[in-house]
């Protein structure tokens, strides 16, 4: 079974719902002032089934010029268009901005229904149908049908009925892939039920127990019941009218224009990079940083409108631009729009998005120009490639990938492998799969080894970097979780050694050739004439007349190559008065068996300053084993 959406459109008054009643028996008029004054104020909705078995879920549009933002959030997800012409006024002004809009938002196909034939005579119908057909020329609807029929008398039915189901065989139904997107075009409340919504499911399946998020609020909820045509139903497809009934909302917490999504699949924008056409009926030239009212799906927005290669577009020219939304709203590539002006209130464009989630744009970017057109019509390859180079050392993750491209997620697969094996992209992080393209991570690699070349220049004394000091140098706009891979392909490369804490150049050497007037001959006389209690830094500053990073600095340079021993970070040993002390511990294990502190500190003499810290050294250095509180000898 095949579901469509067909949509009305036509000026006020030419019979949209009466046709759409005689059709279906459904009168989509429901306010008491629609019946009252007999013109259609809200979008009303009935469907019908042909009998080859589509079903056609109807969207009756308002005609009235002040209702077109309603109007514009039924055109929303139509198949096809019913552009109704009245046989005895003919075209009139809210027929040509109703089929604008229908073109503008990527209507395809459609037929006219040239409906109160009855109350003209044939000639003047004639006339009509000529009339209308120059009228159409040019447009989407050049060569459709054009059906004369009545409401009243039932005329001409029968032959609408066929017409749309020729139609219908031609349109593609909409896609089950993906997430399902339901953009609310209606919010009331069913007593002992709640909340209910309806909208037309524009990608996707939705079911009852569904977990749902409504944006842009962010609110989370659950799917109680869905309902197609009047009836219940376990699940609803794309293509499909739905209602459905939200639990835990409350009726004020929805509005038309949000939109029921499967929790965390989507996120909302303030900005997107599209194609706009203005029309050529537009009453002035746009230009640079214009605001207009931005329509897509039941969404409506101010949008401020960034020309990106021009000051000024002319009526009837197409430009690229970024549009700046005053609110966030779910907007997809793809997704087609129209803008209106403020002042007078008519439709002056529409066009397409093509990036969702763009960055700031400069203007006049030619790199940004190719992006947008590789997007807007590229290759798949092309545009990922392109999205990826673009995000220069931040790279992008596979779910930004799919929402930025537009591309379903086999597709962005596919495209990510053939880069992948082509060298072109570098996947950095596991989970979530990050990428960046080859250029920025040789960039990364060449950042990270310049902080290793110059951070041993700096510190000539030092075998290496830390870890953590030479992370700490990843760019602010790139991500930390890039280090590891960045480093581990520098010792692929043999560029860099990773030693425990350390990152070290290979072949390097800690130079003592900055051994400042004797330094180190001056540190090592000291920790020798300190014998078993030698003196601490602040000490050994006064005594060789250095400030303390330098000392630290030899000190430390004279453990790796061991003419001192570093015991912690503030004792050092030289080396014939530990090994001493050593002997003597070692000595007195053997004919002891164990050994306590005091004990260690009647055999050295040692005050605790020296003493526990030494005795942890010779645990460490797996000398000694500590059991409870005292040493014994390590054995083997």
């Amino acid at each position: 079974m095949k579901h469509l959406i067909l949509g009305t459109a036509g000026h006020i008054d030419h019979g949209k719902t009466s046709l759409v009643k005689a059709l279906t028996g459904i009168d989509t008029d429901r306010l008491k002032e629609e019946k009252e004054r007999g013109i259609t104020i809200e979008l009303g909705f009935a469907h019908l089934e042909l009998p080859d078995g589509t079903q056609f879920g109807i969207v009756d549009v308002p005609g009235h010029e002040r209702f077109v933002r309603a109007m514009v959030a039924g055109v929303g997800g139509m198949d096809l268009v019913m552009l109704v012409i009245a046989a005895d006024e003919g075209v009139m002004p809210q027929t040509r901005e109703h089929l604008e809009i229908c073109q503008l938002l990527g209507v395809k196909k459609g037929l006219v229904a040239l409906s109160k034939c009855d109350m003209v005579d044939d000639d003047w119908l004639e006339l009509v149908v000529e009339e209308v057909r120059d009228y159409l020329t040019g447009s989407f609807l050049a060569e459709a049908p054009i059906i004369p029929v009545s409401s009243k008398t039932a005329a001409g039915l029968e032959d609408l009925k066929s017409a749309l189901a020729e139609l219908a065989s031609e349109v593609q139904e909409k896609s089950d892939d993906g997430p399902f997107r339901l953009p609310v075009d209606r919010v009331f409340t069913v007593a002992g039920f709640g909340t209910v919504v309806t909208g037309t499911l524009l990608s996707g399946e939705i079911a009852t127990g569904d977990e749902v998020e409504i944006l842009p609020s962010g609110l989370s909820s659950r799917v109680r019941s869905v309902q197609t045509h009047g009836k219940k139903a376990e699940h609803a497809s794309a293509g499909q009218r739905v209602a459905v009934n939200i639990q835990g909302i409350e009726h004020g917490d929805m509005l038309r224009g949000d939109v029921v999504v499967p929790r965390g699949a989507f996120r909302t924008t303030r900005a997107v990079d599209a194609r706009i056409d203005y029309l050529s009926s537009a009453p002035r030239e746009l230009k640079h940083r214009a605001t207009l009212r931005l329509h897509s799906a039941t969404y409506e927005v101010p949008a401020q409108v960034i020309l990106l290669d021009r000051d000024v577009l002319e009526p009837g020219g197409s430009a690229f631009v970024q549009l700046r939304l005053k609110s966030p709203v779910l907007l997809l590539p793809g997704d087609n729009f129209i803008v209106r002006s403020y002042s007078p209130q008519i439709t002056v464009g529409g066009g397409v998005v093509i990036d969702p989630a763009p960055p700031r744009r400069r203007r006049r970017s030619a790199q940004a120009l190719e992006l947008l057109t590789a997007l807007g019509g590229g290759e798949d390859a092309d545009k990922i490639l392109l999205l990826i180079r673009e995000s220069l050392l931040s790279g992008l993750p596979l779910d930004e990938l799919i929402t930025r491209s537009g591309l379903s997620a086999k597709r962005t697969e596919a495209a990510l492998s053939g880069l992948l094996s082509q060298g072109l992209l570098v996947q950095v992080v596991r989970e979530p799969r990050i990428f960046l393209s080859k250029e920025a991570f040789a960039e990364l690699k060449s950042l990270l080894l310049a902080g290793l070349e110059n951070y041993l220049r700096e510190n000539p004394l030092k075998e290496g970097i830390g870890k953590e000091e030479l992370k700490a140098r990843i760019p602010k706009r790139s991500d930390l979780r890039f280090f590891g891979p960045v480093l581990a392909s520098l010792e692929k490369d043999g560029k860099a050694l990773a030693d425990r804490d350390l990152v070290k150049k290979p072949g390097h050497k800690a130079s003592a050739a900055v051994d400042q007037a004797g330094l180190q001959s001056k540190l090592e006389n000291a920790l020798q004439k300190g014998g078993a209690e030698p003196p601490g830094i602040k000490e050994l500053c006064e005594a060789v007349r250095c400030g303390e990073k330098d000392a630290l600095e030899h000190l430390n340079l004279l453990a790796r190559e061991g003419r001192a021993v570093k015991i912690k970070s503030d004792i050092f040993y030289a080396p014939e008065p530990l090994q001493s002390l050593r002997q003597k511990l070692v000595a007195y294990l053997q004919e002891k068996g164990e050994v306590t502190p005091p004990d260690f500190r009647e055999l050295t003499g040692l005050s605790r300053k020296f003493m526990i810290p030494l005795l942890e050294y010779f645990d460490q250095e797996k000398v000694t084993i500590r059991v409870g509180d005292k040493r014994v000898l390590r054995k083997g």
